[in-house]
């Protein structure tokens, strides 16, 4: 741990929090805290599920609970009947009352950003809002979250039927699952197999699958990143995440192929140590093969 650095962390954490009025009782003298401000800007204009509000705010359930009663009890929130497909399933939605309010923050919030530019030059300014862009670029990063699921979940369909929908787009003649090298649920599920699905901010935003294969070689498949977080290193960590399981799977060897026009997909791999070798499988959409010892 490099105490320098810690630090620092905290100075600039202390800073924010007392510039933007995170300890004041009333933010922006509204009479109520950032936390329930917050809220209304999270639940937004078409509602949300509780529990992907509590996920994307990283929020003890209890905690959100009590935020979400005193909106309730202000008349600022109501809560939704769940859907008949799923009762367990709570949502909220902002009531009129509640759209006006949160209309006031946007514009009570956007005076307040101002303050951050108002006392700097042009180019001052410049520096605070690229400064501002990176912080928010890595500290998405490492909010991301690498978990092994199964392929059958919600979440992985998901991703898988993204990854299908994007592959179709780029390559020159298409892409038909059922044409490609097989990667069942069965495959992708141990002992045969391992699923893995990146999340950030309670969203899944990428996946990645590894197939045991014979004489400890494992094959890797259906790596995607979504388009708005591409940047963050997710398909990079996702790779290692497979590697890792491989080596505890005790597999030596990894392979994979990809297509001409994925030339992103090339550059990682050819970064991450992968070798290009010669065709070792009749996958009709790959035009590289790529292997690495492990």
């Amino acid at each position: 741990m490099d105490e320098q650095q810690i630090d620092r962390v905290r100075r600039f954490n202390r800073l924010v929090t007392q510039h933007v009025g995170a300890l004041e009782n009333s933010y922006l003298q509204r009479g109520r805290p950032l936390g329930e401000a917050r809220l209304l800007h999270e639940i937004g204009s078409s509602g949300t599920d509780v529990r992907a509000l509590r996920e994307r705010l990283k929020l003890d359930s209890g905690y959100l609970s009590r935020l979400l009663r005193s909106l309730e009890a202000q008349g600022l929130v109501q809560a939704e009947a769940p859907p008949k497909s799923d009762g367990r399933v709570r949502r909220v939605v902002l009531t009129p009352n509640g759209i006006a309010e949160r209309a006031t923050y946007d514009v009570l919030s956007n005076e307040l950003a101002w303050s951050f530019l108002e006392p700097l030059d042009s180019a001052q300014r410049g520096r605070l809002v690229s400064a501002m862009a990176e912080v928010e670029r890595l500290l998405r990063a490492g909010a991301v979250d690498m978990r092994v699921e199964g392929p059958g979940s919600t979440a992985a369909q998901w991703c898988l039927a993204q990854y299908f929908t994007e592959l179709a787009a780029r390559f020159d003649k298409g892409f038909d699952p059922a044409q490609s090298n097989s990667a069942s649920i069965q495959e992708m599920t141990p002992p045969k197999g391992w699923f893995v699905v990146a999340w950030l901010y309670g969203a899944p935003v990428g996946c990645g699958a590894l197939k045991l294969g014979m004489e400890g070689t494992g094959e890797i498949k259906r790596m995607w990143t979504a388009s708005d977080t591409r940047g963050l290193g997710i398909a990079r960590r996702m790779l290692r995440r497979l590697e890792a399981l491989a080596r505890e799977s005790g597999l030596a060897r990894l392979r994979l192929e990809t297509n001409r026009s994925l030339t992103e997909a090339q550059a990682l791999y050819r970064s991450e140590d992968y070798q290009e070798v010669e065709r070792f499988n009749a996958e009709p959409y790959a035009h590289h093969w790529f292997e690495k010892r492990l």
